[in-house]
């Protein structure tokens, strides 16, 4: 499973809020949503918002194996 939690203490200590986040840069509130019930992302979104809080991918999400996890 694919857990956002790290984006919310990268956020917590950041410059930017989720307002800036809608209004400057224009992320949706339902990427927001998708970030706080971890589900899925695109790459361009993660891309998007590395960029924005200057952290690399690991300051905003994290793999956490799981039983929940589709079968391979």
């Amino acid at each position: 499973m694919i857990d956002y939690s790290p984006f919310w203490d990268t956020l917590k200590n950041s410059t930017e809020s989720t307002y800036t986040l809608i209004n400057k840069h224009h992320i949706s509130s339902s990427t927001l949503d998708k970030l706080r019930k971890n589900r899925p992302l695109n790459t361009t979104t993660i891309n998007d918002l590395c960029r924005i809080l200057d952290c690399k991918i690991e300051e905003v999400c994290q793999y956490i194996p799981s039983e929940d996890d589709q079968r391979l």
